[in-house]
């Protein structure tokens, strides 16, 4: 049984106790640290900076009191979502662990634990020269050197990326090198190693560091501390484990990965591709260490013949328990986890929390926060239930994804989090699990973002507004290939058509109707007018970021910019929309309401801002043609129809990746549904009954849904009259000019053309008639017609005798002339005739002629 409280003082005996520790420490360094450091090269400075001062992370008593993340209820009350502490763990006391285990741990690892001043002086001498010899050290640390190697492990494990495809290999490198370090690399590692346990035992009681071990101590994988090892492996409490879990668990820490339980299908694979530790074998290495430690309990007298017996009976049989503490825990409530991951990414990364990494790390896992986050639980559920009955985890096996977000227009709080897959920080080998945040970017919560297809139009729509163009404005959106384009005095052509959504070959129409359609050709017509760069711009200056944290504005422009390739977080693109909702305001995301220390005091949170970005003018005129899209255009399906006024815009990326966003004035929500990795098809596939690419309408519509009724939401702004107006342009007068010149004329003047019938008219290749005439909107279709050279232009005979009158109708080539009752007077002259002067008319028709 361990000793209540003792100290090092009381536990050094025999030689120790009489010389005291810093003779123990002096005749360690003379005898054995000194001929090392000489055989290594390790002197001078250098070896004055292996016997620093105690590190501040190494105090086995300090506070690790947990952090809390909360949600709130449509009431106002907080609802816990998650609590931190290092790593995957639940810190316990001395009272709270069953003492077989420390029996267990003792007699296998440290059984001279209570009478060593930390360092096992002739175990570490010899493992410093099997360092020399490039051996492993493993086996020659007493418990405080093992809570010490424990320390800088998991030190080396907090720089390990989640996010990268070596993670586990990462982690597994870290033990190794503390485990494993040959050389002077790791004799400077033993010698720190050494130092750390002497000055620990000199600070804290012997139970104080057994404790300390046990709630640090790796039991695999992300598995840390002894009460989270009983719980996981065995589904029980450290308090309750029996002697056999007690050894197996115990037996883990000598190698933690080869001897976990938790892997059905083996720990490693020998050199012929055969698995060992199974549970086809029984987990045969975990069995064997199992053996061991129970041999050494019953040698050292800490368990009878009888227990012995038993526990040596009772097959390893494992009880897995998924880990409930980090953000998986938040599975469980509204699915939010992901939600919980993003307030995580933002203390761990926003000076507002400390001015390092580490030191905001430290504060998540040890500070004891109240951390209140701007979730609300009402949206959460509902969109997380909407995306639990649409979209699958794992549709195919080729990261078949979906992420919705819904934040407060007017402030920029995140009310919501979605996502198909599961949350988990372990890595499951399976795709229905993951642990990156779809909806976020790369900064806070692992994802590379997606590509965001025609919801991009929204910054080339706004751009052309600002350039004092109207929404009434009628362009030629033929699809065809557009060349013309510019960035600043620069001039960038395109010679590649560029297709529309099911190869449609776009209209002459007007900018509302290219929005509410989402008609690229129509839009390219646009950008035509406008500059590249500018529209890159522009989704700068609404918040726009990529998802690996640079701008828009980064990369040389392209014409396809404006469809929206770029690689950008569902969270950004709704920021944007909200922007226009809420009158050109931009406000920056923001995840915490507020944050309270474990003193109840009120602590700073992370700066957020809001500032305007668009004219009122402008965000009023494009919410205007926005409500096109959910009003018969392309995003009517995720209408939710409750009379809230919405706008929205949907998009659409080659065949992989689809996004819907909505916004009323009160919430705005995005959803992306696609492949988060690889271009396979989402077309023509269906789960459930729904199309792949069309979950988008029906998981946006539920989640705008509940926003509506928590939030409501007002109309729209009216649009600017001069951004909104009817648009006409002089058409120019072709008649009489011949067909291909007529042509060129009108489509220089941006005009579309269309050649009709021939009609009557004289002899060759001219233009005899046009509609219109005069003025017409821009990029109207104007219909022009030949001569068929069968008929001839009246001539103007006004003013002429009857008899010359006569002849020039005759010499023009009509056959047949008459005169009315009006020309009976012998002097009377000509005043018109019908048809009416220099109209054109076939010659076989009848001229009257009237006279005054």
């Amino acid at each position: 049984m361990p000793q209540k409280n003792r100290t090092v003082k009381g536990a050094l005996g025999g030689v120790l106790g009489l010389v005291g520790l810093s003779a123990v420490a002096g005749l360690l360094v003379t005898a054995s640290v000194t001929p090392v450091l000489a055989m290594t090269g390790i002197a001078g400075s250098q070896a004055l900076t292996i016997f620093e001062d105690l590190p501040a992370n190494l105090d086995v008593t300090a506070p690790m009191e947990q952090s809390t993340i909360y949600a709130t209820a449509a009431d106002g009350s907080a609802v816990e979502l998650a609590s931190f502490y290092e790593q995957n763990r639940v810190p316990v006391t001395f009272e709270q662990i069953n003492p077989v285990v420390f029996d267990a741990v003792l007699s296998s690892e440290d059984k001279g634990y209570y009478t060593h001043g930390g360092v096992n002086v002739g175990a570490t001498a010899k493992a410093l020269v099997d360092n020399l010899r490039g051996t492993s050290d493993r086996g020659a640390s007493t418990i405080t050197q093992q809570y010490v190697k424990n320390v800088l492990i998991q030190e080396c494990e907090q720089d390990a990326d989640p996010a990268s495809g070596t993670y586990a290999d990462d982690l597994q490198q870290c033990w190794l090198d503390a485990t494993n370090a040959s050389g002077s690399k790791g004799i400077e590692r033993k010698l720190q190693e050494m130092r750390y346990a002497l000055q620990i035992e000199k600070e804290y009681s012997k139970n104080d560091i057994l404790l300390g071990y046990l709630n640090i101590a790796n039991f695999g994988g992300t598995v840390y501390g002894i009460e989270s090892a009983a719980n996981y492996y065995f589904s029980t409490t450290a308090a309750n484990l029996t002697v056999a879990q007690a050894a197996t668990i115990a037996g883990m820490v000598q190698n933690p990965n080869q001897y976990r339980i938790d892997r059905p299908n083996g720990t490693w694979t020998d050199k012929d591709g055969v698995a060992h530790n199974t549970a086809a074998d029984g987990y045969a290495d975990t069995l064997e260490r199992r053996h061991y430690v129970l041999g050494r309990m019953l040698t050292d007298g800490k368990i009878t013949q009888a227990q012995y017996d038993e526990a040596e009976a009772t097959p390893i049989t494992p009880a897995i328990t998924a880990p409930t503490q980090g953000c998986v825990a938040a599975n469980d409530i509204a699915r939010s986890a992901y939600f919980c991951e993003y307030v995580k990414s933002v203390v761990l990364n926003d000076p507002a929390f400390g001015d390092t990494a580490e030191a905001r790390r430290d504060l998540l896992r040890q500070g004891g926060l109240k951390i209140y986050s701007t979730m609300n639980i009402d949206i959460q559920n509902a969109g997380a239930q909407a995306m639990l009955d649409t979209v699958p985890g794992n549709y195919d096996n080729q990261y078949f994804g979906a992420a919705g977000v819904s934040l407060e227009t007017t402030t920029g709080r995140v009310l919501a989090i979605t996502q198909n897959t599961t949350f988990s920080e372990t890595i499951q080998g399976d795709q229905a699990y993951t642990s990156l945040v779809f909806a976020t970017d790369k900064a806070h919560g692992g994802s590379n973002g997606f590509s965001v297809g025609s919801t991009y139009k929204l910054f080339t729509l706004i751009d052309w507004l600002e350039e004092g163009h109207s929404v009434r404005e009628t362009l030629n959106g033929n699809n065809r290939v557009f060349q013309n384009f510019k960035c600043g005095d620069d001039r960038i052509r395109n010679n590649t058509k560029i297709q529309n959504f099911g190869n449609q070959g776009g209209y002459t129409g007007t900018v509302m109707k290219f929005t509410a359609d989402s008609l690229n050709s129509g839009y390219l017509a646009m950008a035509e007018k406008l500059d590249l760069c500018k529209i890159n711009a522009v989704a700068d200056r609404m918040g726009v970021t990529l998802a690996n944290g640079g701008k828009t504005t980064d990369d040389s422009p392209a014409p396809y910019d404006i469809l929206g390739p770029k690689y950008i977080s569902p969270l950004a693109m709704a920021g944007a929309y909200a922007t226009v909702a809420n009158n050109g305001v931009y406000c920056t995301p923001k995840a915490i309401d507020r944050v309270v220390d474990s003193e109840g005091n009120d602590l700073a949170i992370p700066a957020s801002s809001c500032s305007q970005v668009i004219s009122p003018e402008v965000a009023s005129t494009a919410a205007f043609a926005l409500q096109g899209v959910m009003n018969g255009g392309t995003g009517a399906r995720a209408n939710t129809r409750d009379g809230t006024p919405l706008i929205g815009k949907t998009g659409t990326h080659e065949s992989w990746g689809t996004m819907m966003i909505e916004s009323s004035t009160k919430v705005t929500t995005a959803v992306w549904v696609g492949r988060s990795q690889g271009q396979a098809s989402i077309l023509r596939q269906s789960w459930g009954g729904t199309p792949l690419n069309e979950m988008r309408y029906s998981l946006a519509r539920t989640m705008q849904r509940s926003a509506n009724v928590l939030y409501g939401g007002d109309a729209f702004p009216q649009p600017d009259a001069n951004l909104s107006k009817q648009v006409l342009t002089d058409v120019p007068n072709v008649v009489g000019m011949d067909t291909a010149t007529a042509t060129a004329t009108l489509q220089n003047a941006d005009f579309q053309v269309v050649v009709g019938p021939a009609v009557d008219g004289p002899a060759g290749d001219v233009i005899v008639a046009q509609d219109p005439q005069g003025q017409a909107p821009s990029g109207a279709t104007v219909t022009i017609s030949p001569s068929n050279g069968q008929g001839a232009t009246v001539p103007d005979v006004a003013g002429q005798s009857k008899t010359a009158a006569a002849s020039t109708l005759f010499a023009a080539g009509f056959g047949s002339v008459s005169f009315d009752n009006s020309c009976n007077p012998g002097n009377a002259t000509a005043a018109a005739t019908t048809p009416a002067a220099n109209t054109a008319a076939n010659k076989s028709t009848p001229i009257t002629v009237t006279c005054q």
